[in-house]
C-alpha cells in the first residue's frame, strides 16, 4: 500500500479564506481518492499569524478592524465581508460576521498543536474554524479554548494547562519560521509532498489536478 501523500497547510484561524480553502481543499482531495484504491492523503496544520499584534479582546467590529488594519473606507470593508461571505456560503460555511468576535489567534496556534499531540488536530482546526466565523465564539482567551478542546474530545485541564503555559508556543513559532524560510506571506498555502506549494483557496479541482501529478510521478519512480 502506498503511503499517503503528505499535505503542509499554512493557515489562520482568523482567515476567512483560509476556511473556504479548507472546503475546497477536502473537495478536491475526495476527487483525487475517489479516482483509484490507496489514494490516502494526510494532513498537517502549521501556524500563520495574519495580524499578530491584535488585542485578545479587540473592541469593535470586524468591519471596524479591517477598516483600520488595511486602510480602507467602511464601505469597501463591508462590500469584502459581503463577497466572502458569499463564497463562503457556496461551499457551505454560513460565515456570521456580525457576531464575529476579532481577536489574538496565537492561543488558538497553541492549541492547534497541543491537539496535534494528542491525534485531534484536524478535528480541532474544523472546530476553531467554526467557532469563529459560524458560532460567534471567542477563540483568543485559554478558558474559551479549553472549552473548544473538550468539546471534540480533549482533555479540558490538560488543555487549559498547555495554553497558560505556553507549553507549545515554541512550535508555533517554529512553523512561523519556517513559513518565512519558505517565502509564505499568505495563506492558505498548500505544501504538497514537500515539493509543490499551492497558494489561496483554489478550486477543487486545481488540488484534484495537483494531487495527481504527485500521484503519477510516484507512480513513475516506482515503476
Amino acid at each position: 500500500m502506498s503511503e499517503p501523500i503528505k499535505i503542509d497547510i499554512w493557515s489562520d484561524i482568523a482567515c476567512p479564506w483560509c476556511y473556504i480553502g479548507k472546503r475546497k481543499f477536502e473537495a478536491g482531495s475526495g476527487l483525487f481518492a475517489g479516482a483509484g484504491e490507496g489514494r490516502d492523503v494526510e494532513v498537517e496544520y502549521h501556524s500563520f499569524e495574519l495580524s499578530p499584534d491584535t488585542p485578545v479582546d479587540f473592541d469593535g467590529s470586524e468591519v471596524d478592524f479591517l477598516a483600520g488594519h488595511k486602510g480602507l473606507p467602511h464601505t469597501q470593508v463591508e462590500q469584502m465581508i459581503s463577497r466572502v461571505t458569499e463564497i463562503a456560503s457556496s461551499v457551505g460555511l454560513d460565515y456570521d460576521y456580525d457576531s464575529l468576535k476579532h481577536t489574538n489567534t496565537v492561543k488558538a496556534h497553541e492549541l492547534l498543536h497541543f491537539a496535534k499531540a494528542q491525534g485531534r488536530q484536524l478535528k480541532m482546526a474544523e472546530r476553531l474554524f467554526r467557532a469563529y466565523f459560524v458560532e460567534g465564539r471567542h477563540v483568543g482567551r485559554a478558558e474559551d479554548l479549553a472549552d473548544l478542546a473538550a468539546e471534540i474530545g480533549l482533555d479540558r485541564d490538560a488543555a487549559l494547562a498547555a495554553l497558560e503555559s505556553e507549553e507549545f508556543l515554541s512550535d508555533v513559532r517554529a512553523d512561523q519560521r519556517t513559513a518565512a524560510e519558505f517565502g509564505i506571506t499568505g495563506v492558505p498555502f498548500f505544501v504538497i509532498e514537500g515539493k509543490y506549494g499551492v497558494s489561496g483557496a483554489q478550486d477543487a479541482q486545481t488540488f484534484a489536478q495537483v494531487l495527481e501529478q504527485v500521484w503519477s510521478e510516484r507512480a513513475a519512480v516506482s515503476a
